[in-house]
């Protein structure tokens, strides 16, 4: 019988001892590194599972190790799963809100903002109905501008943010929400504290 010439090259080993070094992630195999590694071990996977050379269980593995995943940063994974500053404030005149919304992927976003006599945000909080990477964006904001003057917050950009948490190009509308979302809490409180003067 003829073999694979992946398989020659790369395990020098019949179909039937096929092992899962041939199927690694989306750098190719795990001896050789050819990129198409795992799209060839799925198809040789699939053809001896036909033949009865491989079992239910062996092709499951192996199948799930040779698609190639599509992961997030840690950073995202991190404010997603844990996020910081999460609740909201009864307002008040040393409360600014933000609420923002994307109506091309239906995310909202609350901010709010707790400033001190001198001008500090003191205190943030949110609320984000969205992705993951709309939470993680909310979470990076809201400690971003723990500290800073209420002038000092409107310098930070969405690309800080999508920089920070290594946003796919499909999510950066995710970090233009946090900024204006800031930008909103910040433009109420000044509002709040005109209206006073």
């Amino acid at each position: 019988r003829r073999r694979s010439p992946f398989l020659a090259r790369c395990a020098g080993s019949p179909l039937r001892t096929l092992s899962p070094p041939l199927v690694a992630g989306p750098e190719g195999c795990g001896v050789c590194k050819e990129k198409e590694a795992p799209v060839m071990a799925t198809a040789l996977l699939l053809r001896s599972a036909s033949r009865g050379l491989v079992s239910r269980a062996g092709l499951t593995q192996a199948v799930v190790r040779a698609v190639p995943a599509r992961g997030y940063h840690e950073n995202i994974i991190d404010h997603y799963e844990n996020p910081r500053n999460v609740g909201s404030f009864d307002e008040s005149e040393d409360i600014g809100t933000g609420l923002v919304g994307a109506p091309a992927c239906g995310d909202v976003m609350k901010l709010q903002i707790k400033v001190d006599d001198n001008g500090i945000i003191t205190e943030s909080k949110f609320k984000t109905f969205g992705c993951g990477s709309a939470i993680a964006s909310s979470s990076v904001a809201t400690e971003w501008i723990q500290g800073k003057s209420v002038d000092e917050v409107l310098s930070i950009k969405n690309k800080d943010i999508a920089g920070y948490l290594k946003l796919p190009p499909v999510k950066l509308h995710c970090s233009m929400l946090a900024e204006d979302a800031i930008k909103a809490a910040v433009k109420d409180y000044k509002n709040k504290q005109e209206a006073q003067a």
